[in-house]
């Protein structure tokens, strides 16, 4: 079993489609549900849910995750486009985001986990929830690795399983109509809840250009590390990353300037944790150079 372990990373990219939302795709979904909003009974509905006094992650079920993100996802790309030039480079992230989930503790959301590329030289990177995770060209060319790569990946997954994006509305009124909504014993469609879900969109996105709070940053590296750990990548590479962002990051305004803690913060916080992790992952980085300079 620790043999299979160690080589998981390796070996477990097995075949699977990557799939890559499209803007156009997300916004006639959000538009399609909106163009159903207007009877009554959804009216009443989410007039009623604004009474209610809920808290969101308590209530929020994995599908509204799911379409708060999707609706999220539409709105970034409104301001970034889509990197579509090379698909094995999109396909290579989905598989590493793939091996990183499946060993972690939340495998399984209401549509996977997603990984899509941002046409940007910024140095940044977006997760919303339901599994979406967006990086941009300029953090991708900031990786030498694949465990950096993964890195990466298992910073925003972090965000996503820990509901950050979710977090920031939980005090909400859109919260509450959300968790009335969940709860009803009158049966709502999903459509009816599309102003409701956009309005939470909306909030998140304000967070996500704004940056989370330091605290949420510091928790998803740490949790990072454990994801890396658990995939049997080298928990140690998201210190490499960071040092590679303390060297880039400068250069490029914006981005990470502007939503996370600065690299050297980010540092600090994770090197005594990153000490229990030592010498309990086999350094297998060697067997993934190949690989990793075939596709980057």
């Amino acid at each position: 079993m620790k043999i299979i372990k160690q080589i998981l990373p390796i070996c477990i990219f097995s075949v699977f489609t990557a799939l890559v939302l499209s803007c156009a795709g997300m916004a006639q979904a959000i538009g399609d549900s909106a163009d159903d909003m207007g009877d009554s009974k959804g009216a009443n509905a989410l007039s009623r849910s604004a009474h209610s006094i809920g808290r969101a992650l308590e209530y929020i079920t994995p599908e509204q995750e799911y379409f708060i993100g999707r609706a999220v996802g539409a709105n970034l790309l409104t301001n970034y486009q889509l990197y579509d030039k090379d698909p094995d480079l999109t396909l290579y992230l989905n598989q590493i985001t793939t091996a990183i989930v499946i060993n972690s503790s939340k495998p399984e959301i209401y549509n996977g986990y997603h990984t899509a590329i941002l046409d940007s030289d910024e140095i940044n990177a977006f997760a919303t929830s339901g599994g979406h995770i967006f990086i941009t060209r300029g953090l991708l060319n900031c990786a030498k690795s694949e465990d950096a790569l993964a890195a990466v990946l298992a910073h925003e997954i972090a965000h996503i399983q820990l509901q950050h994006s979710i977090e920031v509305i939980s005090s909400n009124r859109v919260v509450s109509a959300i968790a009335e909504t969940s709860s009803s014993v009158v049966s709502i469609a999903l459509s009816e809840l599309a102003e409701v879900l956009d309005e939470a969109a909306e909030e998140i996105v304000t967070a996500l250009y704004e940056g989370y709070s330091q605290e949420q940053e510091f928790k998803a590296d740490i949790r990072a590390l454990e994801l890396l750990e658990g995939a049997w990548y080298e928990p140690s590479s998201l210190l490499t990353m960071l040092l590679a962002l303390e060297q880039n990051q400068s250069q490029h305004s914006g981005g990470f300037n502007q939503t996370h803690p600065t690299p050297e913060e980010r540092i600090a916080n994770v090197q005594k944790p990153l000490r229990q992790y030592r010498d309990t992952v086999r350094d297998t980085r060697t067997y993934r150079e190949k690989r990793f300079s075939i596709v980057k």
